[in-house]
């Protein structure tokens, strides 16, 4: 994902996240901050299909939704899946598992032992089923952050695979 990419990628956040909007500055942060974890996914026509959005965190402390980072946090131990947004056509296409093999890999790249991720209510069944599970260390900090976000919302996490 480069910068010229920002377009398709507020375009495909529309259609999948209507209810959770992000400014253009937020992904531009998380693309300036951390680019290895910026990916887009395109189909052999060059059109956008997707998106990966994912960044160095603190496990238990996700990002506060449309808003920056200001700057990566020191002592991560987690990668963060700040957002993978895929069009309803590439279901079935093997994109969301394209994606979460590269946070795996990019993640044990980085010394980090935790994918974390905070899930929508309509993408809840889809992580369940790929592995990952709900925070079991849950702080008051933590439930009021997810609720500041809406309803139904679970702050989960997977181990990396090595």
């Amino acid at each position: 994902m480069g910068g010229t990419d920002l377009d398709a990628v507020l375009a495909i956040a529309d259609v999948v996240h209507p209810d959770y909007p992000e400014e253009r500055a937020v992904f531009a942060e998380r693309l300036a901050l951390f680019p290895d974890g910026c990916r887009l996914a395109e189909g052999s026509d060059g059109r956008a299909l997707g998106y990966g959005v994912m960044h160095p965190g603190l496990l238990g402390v996700p990002p506060p939704l449309d808003a920056p980072l200001g700057e990566l946090p020191a002592g991560a131990d987690c990668l963060y899946l700040h957002d993978i947004a895929l069009l309803p056509r590439t279901r079935g296409l093997g994109l969301g598992a394209s994606v979460l093999e590269e946070a795996h890999s990019l993640a044990a790249r980085r010394g980090y032992g935790w994918l974390a991720l905070t899930s929508t209510p309509g993408a809840r069944s889809y992580w369940d089923r790929v592995g990952f599970v709900p925070y079991a260390d849950a702080s008051p900090a933590l439930a009021a952050k997810l609720a500041s976000y809406g309803e139904g919302m679970a702050y989960m996490v997977m181990a990396v695979r090595t």
